[in-house]
């Protein structure tokens, strides 16, 4: 039984299947259900504040969106909007601290499944945040990539 679970929101399809995936799991009383949105702030710097307001306000609607879903389910939870720390920082190391601050039993999160080109320069949220990981993962792909 998953005792401390973090649900990675990105607003992307695989994300939200994540979400769904954890109603599907449902929560057993005392189980803490913490819904986290990344943002890469070093990807942001060279945008206009506004900008970047309206990405922070659109992430904070995926997580208060979730939050609903997940109360509606009668699961207990709580969400939190993060940002990366430094330059060299990652949405991945971001995330792994998140668990490891909440002591996750169990990590939920979508991965867009790219491959070849795409993935060396995009890299990989999901497959940097599995190599670090000290607790059970949960990966869910977009229906159009099953």
């Amino acid at each position: 039984m998953y005792r401390n679970i973090l649900v990675a929101l990105d607003g992307s399809e695989s994300s939200q299947r994540a979400l769904d995936e954890v109603l599907r799991i449902g929560a057993s009383p005392g189980t803490c259900v913490r819904l986290v949105h990344v943002s890469d702030t070093s990807a942001l710097a060279s945008y206009p504040v506004h900008y970047r307001r309206q990405v922070q306000g659109a992430a904070q609607r995926v997580l208060n969106a979730a939050q609903e879903r997940l109360r509606e389910a009668g699961i207990a939870c709580d969400s939190k909007l993060e940002e990366t720390r430094t330059p060299d920082d990652s949405i991945a190391l971001t995330l792994q601290r998140c668990a490891e601050h909440m002591h996750a039993d169990l990590v939920v999160m979508g991965t867009h499944g790219r491959g070849g080109l795409t993935r060396l320069v995009l890299g990989s949220v999901a497959e940097a945040f599995l190599r670090r990981s000290t607790c059970a993962v949960l990966l869910m792909r977009s229906a159009s990539q099953t």
